[in-house]
């Protein structure tokens, strides 16, 4: 440690007080949710990330829908489309 406060020191560097306090956060858990994500989104194909967001809350994850919206979007992740549906011959 530096006998100097930590103010001080930012405001010499000319850095900002909150980036000190900032910590990563652990990459396993993330991977492991990414890959529950990928996972769900190809067995329900028709659900979105809201929806998945709620079936990980039943798996016992807590995650914000934020996240999940940002590993959907990262990860290209969309909807399939409707099937088309044809008239019946009659």
């Amino acid at each position: 440690m530096l006998p100097v406060s930590e103010r001080r020191a930012c405001r010499v560097l000319g850095q900002h007080r909150s980036t000190q306090r900032w910590t990563l956060k652990d990459d396993a858990d993330e991977q492991r949710l990414t890959a529950d994500i990928i996972a769900l989104a190809k067995d329900y194909g028709r659900y979105g990330y809201r929806r998945i967001h709620a079936l990980l809350e039943r798996a016992g994850w807590q995650v914000s829908l934020s996240v999940v919206e940002r590993i959907w979007r990262r990860e290209g992740l969309n909807v399939e489309r409707r099937a088309k549906l044809t008239p019946l011959a009659g």
